[in-house]
């Protein structure tokens, strides 16, 4: 069975408010009576069946006879880090694989950052998630599931979803933008289409595709270098799509969308930080309708790259901002719960 494939009798939240009426109307209800099915599993995010206590307990039987179950994840860890900067959940899936699901509060909100696949192809040297190649793409519900969980955990509806976690979101195209689908749509979660976040490490076609969907949904890209050349020292994607195609794709995103892309921009001491490197991004982006995310290295002992030193990081942020660049740069929440993406499952997987 190939990577993108997700060999299962899928959950409950795999389904479309539309999907869920029929599976209703075929066990011989009336069609109202989905709607009491999707405020328990998105307004009450029920955890069991027969917690949907206005739900006939026949329907309730005909339909975990269909379906899995509810979402089809058991939390197996969580570990926060100190202060409760981030929570990360450990999730095992029906089929012993693993995925990371993450919760970041900043003040008053709260922003999840979801997997897409087990494990991933692409390999970007600095992330713990491909180290042992994908497994399997996720499902829709499986995706799904994970917001579900974290609501669970924050109690309540978080505020923003990122696409960020293991996998290549637009690998496991079709699942992804009908989970975020899912997600916005208001008999579901709710969330705002532009609080929804797809991440992609330079997968051109999906961008193209993307660009086509007509949503409101954010894009974001990890860019990580400013040249060809170092770009594919820490990328192996951009051997298949250069970064003139994929610079060109953006370009033609945001004047087809006319939505801005935000870049993702891992900083690596004396490799991409320098500001000979900060005047090449400035080049590169000029004209763009774009923001810059700096992120300082969050070391992985399977990558030989240091994180920058703060000033250097201050520096380089000053540099792009001088020269009209919208840019942040991120602190790090997470260095003691194996914030890098995937840390968390590869340290299971090595147990």
């Amino acid at each position: 069975m190939g990577a993108g494939e997700s060999p299962m009798m899928d959950s409950a939240y795999s389904l479309t408010p539309e999907e869920i009426a029929a599976a209703v109307e075929s066990c011989g209800e009336k069609p109202w009576r989905a709607a009491q099915v999707c405020q328990w599993l998105y307004g009450g995010r029920a955890e069991r069946w027969d917690a949907m206590a206005n739900v006939p307990a026949a329907l309730r039987q005909a339909l975990s006879g269909r379906l899995r179950d509810l979402d089809g994840t058991a939390r197996v860890q969580e570990v926060a880090a100190e202060g409760g900067a981030t929570t990360k959940l450990l999730l095992g899936l029906h089929d012993g694989e693993m995925i990371e699901t993450v919760i970041i509060p900043a003040r008053d909100r709260n922003t999840v950052c979801v997997s897409s696949q087990v494990g991933c192809a692409f390999r970007c040297a600095f992330c713990a998630s491909g180290l042992h190649g994908v497994a399997r793409s996720l499902s829709c519900g499986e995706i799904v599931a994970q917001v579900v969980r974290a609501a669970q955990r924050i109690g309540g509806r978080p505020d923003n979803v990122v696409f960020m976690g293991i996998g290549e979101p637009f690998a496991n195209y079709d699942a992804v933008l009908k989970a975020a689908r899912l997600m916005n749509d208001p008999r579901g979660l709710g969330i705002g289409a532009r609080k929804i976040t797809i991440s992609t490490c330079g997968v051109v076609p999906g961008i193209e595709r993307l660009a086509d969907e007509g949503t409101q949904f954010e894009l974001s890209v990890s860019l990580h270098a400013p040249t060809q050349a170092l770009r594919e020292k820490l990328m192996p994607v951009a051997s298949q799509w250069s970064l003139d195609a994929l610079m060109a794709a953006c370009r033609d995103y945001t004047a087809q969308t006319n939505r801005i892309i935000t870049f993702e921009y891992t900083l690596v001491a004396g490799f991409n930080d320098r500001p000979e490197h900060a005047r090449l991004l400035v080049a590169l982006l000029r004209g763009l309708k774009c923001r810059v995310n700096l992120i300082p290295l969050n070391p992985v002992k399977e990558f030989a790259g240091e994180a920058p030193d703060p000033r250097d990081c201050e520096d380089f942020l000053a540099f792009l901002e001088r020269h009209g660049v919208n840019t942040t740069l991120r602190r790090s929440k997470g260095r003691g719960v194996n914030a890098s993406c995937g840390q968390l499952r590869l340290r299971a997987f090595q147990r």
